[in-house]
């Protein structure tokens, strides 16, 4: 196996462990919507979703869970042989990667074990509030920044030239 992507199963396992280990906390020490501010913008509160992001499909009844699951399932499966068939080159993308697997990873395995995802990280100011949400969301959304990133940035080569205009340059 190569070892970079090695090493990235290893990061993302972290990221699993450290969201496990978070949400589990926080089940030993709340009760559900019990809060407690840490900053004047920042609260931990044990809050439960049923659904996808912004808790889409939340209170449907339950039937979301296992399509869920399966979904989750299938886009870490993609991320595992996507990670390991990735050029070494590609860093910013294994990275970008690597963090969406931890996070997916880590809410799949509330939603089988639970059916239900753990959230307790809550942002807010002067009456707004962000949604609540966990490690595992926080890994997918700096997934997605670094994949938007790395999407905007000029490709590299494997000689670590950029892209098609290092190509022309040259010539």
């Amino acid at each position: 196996m190569k070892r970079w992507a090695l090493f990235l199963y290893a990061v993302a396992t972290c990221i699993v462990v450290l969201d496990q280990a978070s949400k589990h906390w926080v089940l030993a020490n709340f009760e559900e919507y019990q809060r407690v501010q840490l900053l004047p913008v920042l609260d931990f509160v044990l809050a439960y979703n049923y659904g996808a992001a912004w808790s889409f499909l939340n209170n449907e009844g339950g039937w979301q869970r296992w399509p869920f699951v399966a979904i989750s399932a299938v886009v870490s499966v993609v991320l595992v042989v996507w990670i390991y068939r990735l050029p070494s080159h590609q860093r910013l993308l294994a990275w970008a990667l690597t963090f969406i697997l931890g996070g997916a990873v880590g809410n799949l395995y509330d939603r089988v074990v639970l059916g239900k995802v753990v959230d307790f990280i809550l942002f807010y100011y002067d009456g707004w509030h962000f949604p609540a949400f966990n490690v595992a969301d926080a890994a997918i959304t700096l997934g997605a920044a670094l994949l938007i990133l790395d999407a905007l940035l000029p490709e590299r080569q494997a000689d670590g030239s950029v892209g098609a205009d290092a190509e022309q340059g040259r010539k």
